[in-house]
């Protein structure tokens, strides 16, 4: 269950897309950082990776792509919890990257109660894992 205490680093190279994004998620309680591309949320999860409790991460943006972007994040950090998001439904390309260990898919556009499901769900593996 989440505190409200966590950082989430949202990214995504649509900028209506964060806009909405960050006012939802800080409305849950949550601290938000932003990124365009991979490359940048690589580096801000390299820097931050301790304050950053979940990476929302679009599944089409330019440059690095989500498959790349989501292994070098499990290189800063294996158990990096990773929610990937996507205007199109669950295809092969997603499946891939969720067999590869990436904690969840939320299809876009969302809402807030969505989101919030989302996000507890994967921040109380956490919890669950924990307590076995």
């Amino acid at each position: 269950m989440a505190t409200g205490m966590e950082t989430v680093l949202l990214v995504d190279d649509e900028e209506i897309v964060v806009g909405v994004g960050k006012q939802m998620l800080e409305r849950l309680g949550y601290s938000v950082l932003t990124a365009k591309n991979g490359l940048e949320a690589v580096d801000i999860y390299r820097g931050n990776q301790n304050s950053i409790g979940l990476i929302v991460l679009d599944l089409i943006m330019p440059g690095l792509e989500a498959g790349d972007t989501y292994d070098k994040l499990r290189e800063v950090n294996p158990a990096v919890k990773v929610l990937l998001s996507s205007g199109y439904s669950l295809d092969q390309k997603t499946r891939d990257i969720l067999d590869r260990g990436c904690s969840g898919f939320i299809q876009k556009p969302f809402n807030m109660k969505i989101l919030k499901e989302k996000i507890e769900e994967i921040m109380g593996q956490d919890a669950q894992s924990a307590a076995s």
